[in-house]
């Protein structure tokens, strides 16, 4: 198992944490996910099958950006 932690701007509240939540939980091999809007920080506990890559674009995808 591996740790992905990702600094993520524009979470503003619980839904933005839920949305981010639920999209990177449907990654197949995705363990647990947590979110906080008020540290704008995602971390991921995931399979080695599952890169930051594909966190982040399933991220992206919502419409969020991520800080490098």
């Amino acid at each position: 198992m591996k740790e992905i932690i990702l600094n993520v701007e524009g979470m503003m509240c619980e839904g933005c944490e839920n949305r981010i939540k639920n999209a990177v939980s449907s990654i197949d091999g995705v363990i647990d996910v947590s979110a906080k809007h008020d540290t704008g920080i995602v971390k991921v506990i995931a399979r080695k099958n599952v890169t930051e890559e594909m966190v982040k674009e399933k991220i992206e995808d919502l419409g969020f950006s991520i800080n490098d």
